[in-house]
């Protein structure tokens, strides 16, 4: 069944009509604009294929860079310099003569946000090297000029605080689980997330793939699987996610589920607004709580293809029960000939299994010795 799935993606993926260019139609296409994009019968922009959200762009904009939304050529410069000198110290043989790790592990700085990324991934006591990563090679660029942050709205880049009462309700939960959307980089926390299989992250779990991946909003993971697959009918938009498997399933028109009907991800309801697709989400499950929402969080997406094949995708998050303003980011997905590979997460990972009897262990010695 899966392969005959992906052979029925694949199918769709690469069927989806072409531009037909010859000297006769070059004047036309000229007047036009838009004509050079791929269009479906129905005449919108035909979104199916395959893209690839790989970046080293944060979400939120480091404080170093205030309000300023650009980089520099010579930032980008250093900055991608950078990864590929650390990429090539990871892939050398370690020196079998190396002194032991500090105690507690490798607590030194980190010089750009990948590291800092990959630093909290492994632990302080190392995780996965660079070959197992799959991270952006470059920053966001978007009319020829680099980014800092995906969010640029507020100017400063970074979302909004959470209000007080968001705070309370986030640490109310963490008292007895772990974040909803935590993954690898989560750090643990009290004894009681651990006491059942449901209080670990839905990553952990295989339920969502962390970091919001599969959205919405839908974001880099800055890991690996950073693939996207769009396949586009006149009813109905897929979205599949190559984390996690991941799949969205968007109606063009009509109305949101009923309001008591809560999924993982949300109800989507797509419709055109000119060129873009705009699709509105709501009725979130609250155990996802996306950066600490609640059940009234609303996001709004919109897809805009580009004559190079690259989608502009922009999203606004609002929830005034969290954020005393919404806010909005965006970033390119490019497009890729790459392959799309299985995310079989719970095919002989026992990890979760693995995590409940450590902890049984710790309150039987816990208690033997009397704490």
């Amino acid at each position: 069944m899966p392969n005959r799935f992906l052979a029925l993606v694949v199918l769709l993926v690469f069927a989806a009509p072409g531009v037909w260019l010859d000297s006769g139609m070059v004047t036309a296409q000229t007047q036009e604009a838009s004509s050079a994009i791929p269009r479906t019968p129905d005449g919108h922009p035909d979104l199916t294929g395959v893209y690839d959200v790989a970046t080293m762009t944060p979400v939120d904009r480091p404080t170093e860079y205030g309000d300023r939304l650009f980089l520099t050529d010579e930032e980008v410069a250093a900055m991608v310099r950078y990864e590929e000198q650390r990429n090539e110290r990871d892939l050398e043989p370690l020196d079998p003569n190396r002194s032991a790790p500090p105690v507690g592990g490798d607590r030194s700085p980190t010089n750009s946000y990948l590291e800092g990324l990959f630093r909290l991934g492994g632990g302080t006591v190392g995780g996965y090297n660079l070959f197992w990563l799959s991270p952006g090679e470059r920053p966001v660029t978007i009319d020829g000029r680099s980014r800092t942050s995906l969010v640029v709205d507020p100017v400063n880049g970074r979302v909004p605080p959470m209000k007080p009462e968001a705070q309370q309700r986030m640490a109310a939960l963490l008292a007895s689980r772990a974040r909803p959307d935590a993954g690898e980089s989560d750090a643990g926390g009290p004894s009681r997330q651990y006491d059942a299989a449901d209080r670990r992250p839905l990553a952990e779990r295989c339920i969502l793939g962390f970091g919001s991946t599969s959205g919405p909003p839908t974001l880099p993971n800055y890991f690996y699987n950073n693939l996207k697959v769009i396949v586009q009918t006149r009813d109905w938009v897929m979205i599949y996610n190559e984390m996690v498997h991941d799949t969205r399933m968007i109606p063009i028109g009509g109305d949101h589920l009923p309001p008591h009907v809560k999924q993982w991800m949300g109800s989507s309801v797509g419709h055109w607004e000119g060129d873009t697709l705009v699709v509105e989400t709501t009725n979130f499950t609250d155990k996802t709580r996306f950066r600490g929402s609640g059940e009234n969080l609303k996001v709004t997406e919109r897809f805009t293809l580009a004559e190079d094949g690259t989608i502009l995708y922009r999203f606004t998050v609002e929830d005034p029960s969290t954020w005393e303003r919404a806010w909005t980011g965006e970033y390119p997905w490019n497009p890729s000939q790459d392959e799309i590979f299985e995310y079989a997460c719970h095919e002989g990972n026992y990890a979760l299994e693995t995590v409940l009897r450590g902890a049984r262990l710790a309150d039987a010695e816990a208690v033997e010795n009397g704490r």
